[in-house]
């Protein structure tokens, strides 16, 4: 019985922080799920599984900046997430990064004239942005 316990406790400091990626992911615009999904290269099944706090599957340290930056996670969200993130890995809070200063670049594409092909150009640009930007970082 007494091995049950540490499992039972890390089951709760995963559910802790999965409780606060659904609740941002609860409050963000249809269609956040589904550009998560995109980002990560995985299906809505495992953005489901990843947000669902009854599930203690973790989620992977690789993955978090992307979600920060998708889910548009407020600063007192990704503190506590953190916090949560770390009582429950603690080993591994330290591969987390402090993120990036970033800048905004606005550009004009032409319009499809279709709102889905529309948002596949946009969420391929974004992407693309993205994985420059981590790729200008490795050292």
């Amino acid at each position: 019985m007494a091995d049950l316990k540490p499992e039972r406790e890390r089951a709760d400091s995963v559910g802790a922080y999965k409780g606060v990626l659904k609740r941002v992911l609860d409050t963000r615009p249809s269609g956040t799920r589904h550009r998560l999904a995109i980002a990560l290269g995985k299906n809505r099944s495992f953005i489901s599984q990843i947000a669902n706090p009854v599930y203690t599957v973790p989620i992977p340290v690789q993955h978090l900046e992307t979600i920060f930056e998708i889910c548009h996670f407020t600063v007192a969200d990704r503190r506590e997430f953190l916090v949560a993130y770390g009582e429950a890995h603690p080993r591994r809070l330290d591969l987390v990064r402090k993120p990036a200063r970033a800048r905004k670049l606005t550009l004009t594409v032409p319009d499809l004239g279709d709102a889905r092909r529309n948002r596949v150009l946009d969420e391929t640009i974004s992407e693309i942005a993205r994985r420059l930007a981590r790729f200008s970082e490795e050292e």
